[in-house]
């Protein structure tokens, strides 16, 4: 049997982690409103006449020669890269947030057409049509932080409330044991949104797939949360996890 000291510190570690994940979900908020706010502006900026001479909010694309491709596919911290180069022999770095499906084909010598937008490379086409964004692109940061403010925010509340729970079960082995049963269904909530991300992007779905695809999983995430938070309440979990 547990004593009251383990389930008091396990209480004290969801506790904490509710705390840094709604922290950290809190601070994706205004930061998936910033890149919708960037995304509309490149979707609303216009083609340059010529190619600028300076950072410019137009678009324009830029014929390159690929000088070197490194994929770090035997490194975690680093993202694939490739440095390019214009007609007049003037070397550009690019990176991208995976390799797939321009930059797992790129070779020395290919030809590629940049779209190249405030300064920067925000996507690569090869010779057969296949584009990439880069790691500058606009189009696929609200998506990432918005999945990254779902999982952190659905996990932080899950795991606040069932800890609180826990916390005022002031030793009620059932009322302790239903706020376990809603902290351990806020790992789901939160892998979930991690895992329609990368649906969505693999698969090409509109940016509005994720949260309406994440709202339906998370609906039955809940649903199964209540009932379990029943079961314990009746007794039914109570020797679970050996605390009986």
């Amino acid at each position: 049997m547990a004593g009251a000291g383990d389930r008091g510190a396990r209480t004290v570690m969801w506790l904490l982690g509710a705390v840094l994940m709604l922290a950290v979900g809190s601070a994706m908020v205004p930061e998936f409103r910033a890149a919708q706010v960037r995304e509309r502006e490149f979707r609303a900026a216009p083609v340059c006449a010529s190619a600028p001479v300076e950072v410019s909010d137009c678009r324009w694309k830029q014929k390159f020669t690929v000088r070197s491709v490194d994929l770090n596919s035997g490194s975690r911290h680093k993202s694939p890269e490739a440095d390019l180069l214009l007609p007049s022999g003037k070397p550009w770095h690019v990176t991208f947030r995976n390799t797939n499906p321009v930059a797992s084909g790129l070779e020395p010598h290919d030809k590629v057409v940049g779209l190249i937008w405030r300064g920067g490379v925000v996507d690569l086409r090869d010779a057969e049509g296949e584009h990439q964004e880069t790691t500058e692109g606009p189009l696929d940061w609200p998506t990432d932080r918005l999945a990254g403010a779902l999982a952190c925010l659905s996990f932080g509340a899950a795991a606040l409330v069932g800890s609180l729970w826990s916390a005022f079960a002031r030793g009620n082995r059932r009322h302790d044991a239903a706020g376990r049963m809603v902290c351990l269904h806020g790992i789901p909530l939160g892998v979930t949104a991690i895992l329609i991300l990368w649906m969505q992007s693999a698969n090409d779905w509109p940016a509005r797939s994720l949260p309406i695809i994440w709202g339906i999983v998370a609906a039955l995430i809940l649903a199964n949360m209540v009932g379990f938070v029943v079961a314990a309440l009746r007794g039914q979990i109570g020797r679970a996890g050996g605390e009986a």
